[in-house]
């Protein structure tokens, strides 16, 4: 069974829906860009993600290998979501969970983490101290 949530950044200018089931699980990175922002993402297919207002004042940051679309308010600079494609070539965004604003504490409690070592490309192994992420 899935359930749907609505998101936003801080200011409202942008605004989301998105599908979990309910065995979604999300994730914490170390590398630069996630420890820095102290991430915690939920993977979603694209199908799973609706983007309802503020296209317009999305902005955009990519680096490093540029698989990824970091998007974040252009206003006030909350990151919200990103999106990219996974080894088999399919579309999928990772939603900000901290820019959910209906889903339960319990819900958000219950989500099981993968942690990954971005920082070295290794996304099979978490890092080796994951306590800050």
């Amino acid at each position: 069974m899935s359930e749907a949530y609505d998101g936003s950044c801080h200011c409202g200018q942008v605004r989301f829906r998105v599908r979990f089931s309910d065995q979604q699980g999300s994730f914490k990175c170390n590398c630069s860009i996630c420890k820095k922002t102290r991430a915690w993402l939920a993977p979603v297919g694209a199908d799973a993600f609706t983007l309802l207002d503020g296209a317009a004042e999305l902005a955009e940051y990519q680096f490093a290998a540029r698989k990824i679309r970091h998007r974040f308010c252009r206003r006030c600079g909350v990151k919200v979501f990103g999106e990219g494609t996974d080894v088999q070539g399919q579309p999928f965004v990772a939603v900000s969970l901290a820019a959910l604003d209906d889903i339960p504490a319990a819900r958000l409690a219950a989500l099981p983490i993968r942690y990954f070592d971005g920082r070295n490309d290794d996304y099979e192994r978490p890092p080796s101290d994951p306590s800050l992420l």
